[in-house]
């Protein structure tokens, strides 16, 4: 999906519109954050635990060639029955003793150095790490196919230098969104905009796109940190004009979920485009829509269990 020229109108209390006219971005970054810790000095044992060829851990089946060389079930595929090693045809033999010796290991997970503390079986550890909360985030940006992988701070940073986004700090926010000829718009992504409040930073994405065979306007927000963490948060959105008013409240979601997962699941504000064009006013051939918003944080009660909003001062 590519971003569209689109100018852009955002507003924070006590200051009056500014228009921001955007430019094209279309970014196909390929930097990546080098977070992922080399790990401990691996001993001999985890070096015979390598893969030859994709330098990743070999789990069961590991095969072996008639001289002792092993690889991965993955890469004896690529290799069309060769060792890599000595160019021996491979057959079907399993390093069994090799499979028992990863069984006895206990290691570290490979994300130690960002402060996950868990140690965990040979066999568990990869288990573990596609889900631990210490792994890098990606890069939340919607317009692009960026790669860069990071943490918070790190993505924040990228986000504000590399992508020029709007950056703004209040729990509260008013957007006009325009757009002229919205009717020859299919598919389009508006600037991202990132809020800093609570200590934390949200992602508000506004876009177009077909919904089956209608063209529709769709506004969310999403958490830049965990899943577990976004749920302290509640946010609302409101779009209105000539007298009609749509209000959305939901929790954001966590950038764990891709944006597209986000967008496709329906999860936030959607208008359709007759009523967005309706809400706009005039004769309708221009976009001229008005979204503000809120985000609070919920508090629990400690007497009765209620959870009670937070809201900025």
């Amino acid at each position: 999906m590519e971003m569209e020229s689109i100018e852009c109108v955002s507003s924070t209390d006590g200051i009056e519109d500014e228009e921001i006219h955007l430019s094209h971005h279309q970014f196909s970054s390929t930097k990546t954050h080098n977070i992922i810790p080399s790990g401990i000095a691996p001993t001999s044992v985890h070096e015979l635990l390598e893969c030859p060829v994709c330098t990743n851990s070999m789990y069961p089946p590991i095969h072996q060639c008639h001289n002792g060389h092993t690889l991965c079930s993955t890469c004896k595929t690529r290799v069309h029955n060769r060792c890599p090693t000595c160019r021996q045809e491979l057959g079907d033999i399993r390093c069994l003793a090799l499979e028992k010796v990863a069984e006895s290991l206990e290691l570290p997970c490979k994300y130690f150095s960002l402060g996950c503390p868990e140690i965990f079986p040979y066999y568990s550890k990869l288990k573990h790490e596609a889900l631990c909360n210490f792994r890098p985030y990606n890069c939340p940006y919607a317009g692009s196919e960026c790669s860069v992988t990071g943490d918070i701070p790190y993505l924040v940073a990228h986000l504000r230098d590399d992508h020029k986004v709007d950056m703004h700090t209040g729990c509260t926010f008013n957007h006009r969104y325009v757009k002229s000829n919205p009717r020859e718009v299919e598919n389009a992504t508006w600037m991202l905009t990132v809020f800093h409040c609570f200590g934390q930073y949200f992602c508000l994405h506004f876009e177009a796109f077909q919904l089956g065979v209608a063209p529709v306007y769709m506004a969310f927000l999403r958490f830049m940190g965990d899943e577990t963490e976004a749920r302290n948060y509640s946010y609302s959105l409101e779009v209105g004009g000539n007298g009609r008013k749509l209000i959305w409240e939901g929790t954001p979601r966590s950038v764990r979920d891709s944006h597209r997962k986000v967008r496709d699941s329906h999860d936030g504000l959607i208008i359709q485009r007759n009523m967005a064009l309706f809400l706009s006013g005039g004769d309708r051939k221009e976009l001229k829509l008005r979204v503000t918003g809120r985000i609070w944080k919920e508090q629990q009660n400690p007497e009765g269990g209620v959870c009670i909003p937070n809201l900025c001062s």
